[in-house]
Protein backbone atom coordinates (compact mmCIF):
# COMPACT_ATOMS: atom_id res chain seq x y z
CA UNK A 1 0.00 0.00 0.00
CA UNK A 2 1.32 3.45 -0.95
CA UNK A 3 1.68 6.36 1.48
CA UNK A 4 -0.62 9.33 0.88
CA UNK A 5 1.22 12.50 -0.20
CA UNK A 6 -0.29 15.06 2.14
CA UNK A 7 2.67 17.43 2.64
CA UNK A 8 5.72 18.59 0.72
CA UNK A 9 8.60 16.17 0.23
CA UNK A 10 12.03 17.53 -0.80
CA UNK A 11 14.98 15.64 -2.19
CA UNK A 12 18.27 16.59 -3.83
CA UNK A 13 19.25 15.32 -7.27
CA UNK A 14 22.38 15.95 -9.37
CA UNK A 15 21.98 16.29 -13.14
CA UNK A 16 25.12 16.76 -15.28
CA UNK A 17 27.07 17.83 -12.19
CA UNK A 18 24.52 20.49 -11.14
CA UNK A 19 22.58 20.10 -7.88
CA UNK A 20 18.81 20.61 -7.84
CA UNK A 21 16.10 20.34 -5.21
CA UNK A 22 12.98 18.42 -6.20
CA UNK A 23 9.88 19.32 -4.20
CA UNK A 24 6.85 17.05 -4.54
CA UNK A 25 3.53 18.05 -2.95
CA UNK A 26 -0.17 17.28 -3.45
CA UNK A 27 -0.41 20.02 -6.13
CA UNK A 28 2.55 18.93 -8.29
CA UNK A 29 6.33 19.16 -8.33
CA UNK A 30 9.05 21.78 -8.70
CA UNK A 31 12.67 21.48 -9.78
CA UNK A 32 14.80 24.29 -8.36
CA UNK A 33 18.52 24.89 -8.73
CA UNK A 34 20.36 24.41 -5.45
CA UNK A 35 20.52 27.76 -3.67
CA UNK A 36 17.97 29.39 -6.00
CA UNK A 37 14.55 30.65 -4.96
CA UNK A 38 12.59 30.37 -8.21
CA UNK A 39 11.80 26.96 -9.67
CA UNK A 40 13.24 26.19 -13.08
CA UNK A 41 10.48 23.67 -13.80
CA UNK A 42 7.09 23.62 -12.15
CA UNK A 43 4.42 21.12 -13.15
CA UNK A 44 0.98 20.50 -11.68
CA UNK A 45 -0.44 16.97 -11.53
CA UNK A 46 -3.63 18.19 -13.23
CA UNK A 47 -1.62 19.45 -16.23
CA UNK A 48 0.28 16.19 -16.46
CA UNK A 49 -2.89 14.09 -16.45
CA UNK A 50 -4.78 16.32 -18.91
CA UNK A 51 -1.98 16.18 -21.48
CA UNK A 52 -1.17 19.88 -21.09
CA UNK A 53 2.15 19.13 -19.40
CA UNK A 54 4.22 19.77 -22.53
CA UNK A 55 2.43 23.07 -23.10
CA UNK A 56 2.95 24.12 -19.46
CA UNK A 57 6.67 23.33 -19.62
CA UNK A 58 7.04 25.19 -22.91
CA UNK A 59 5.19 28.18 -21.50
CA UNK A 60 7.37 28.28 -18.37
CA UNK A 61 10.50 28.06 -20.52
CA UNK A 62 9.37 30.84 -22.86
CA UNK A 63 8.38 33.12 -19.99
CA UNK A 64 11.73 32.67 -18.25
CA UNK A 65 13.58 33.40 -21.51
CA UNK A 66 11.52 36.55 -22.08
CA UNK A 67 12.19 37.73 -18.53
CA UNK A 68 15.94 37.24 -18.98
CA UNK A 69 15.90 38.99 -22.37
CA UNK A 70 13.79 41.88 -21.06
CA UNK A 71 16.14 42.52 -18.15
CA UNK A 72 19.34 42.82 -20.20
CA UNK A 73 18.19 45.18 -23.00
CA UNK A 74 16.40 47.49 -20.56
CA UNK A 75 19.71 48.23 -18.89
CA UNK A 76 21.48 48.69 -22.21
CA UNK A 77 18.73 50.89 -23.69
CA UNK A 78 18.45 53.34 -20.81
CA UNK A 79 21.27 55.61 -22.08
CA UNK A 80 19.62 55.72 -25.55
CA UNK A 81 16.30 56.75 -24.04
CA UNK A 82 18.00 59.54 -22.14
CA UNK A 83 19.70 60.84 -25.26
CA UNK A 84 16.42 60.72 -27.25
CA UNK A 85 14.66 62.63 -24.51
CA UNK A 86 17.42 65.18 -24.42
CA UNK A 87 17.28 65.67 -28.21
CA UNK A 88 13.49 66.24 -28.05
CA UNK A 89 13.96 68.94 -25.43
CA UNK A 90 16.59 70.64 -27.57
CA UNK A 91 14.35 70.59 -30.64
CA UNK A 92 11.62 72.54 -28.84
Amino acid sequence: MATVLDKELKRQVTVDGVDYTVAVDPEGFRLTGKGKRRPEVELRWRDLLSGEAAMAIALNASVSKKQQAATKPAIEQSPDRTSKGASKKRAR
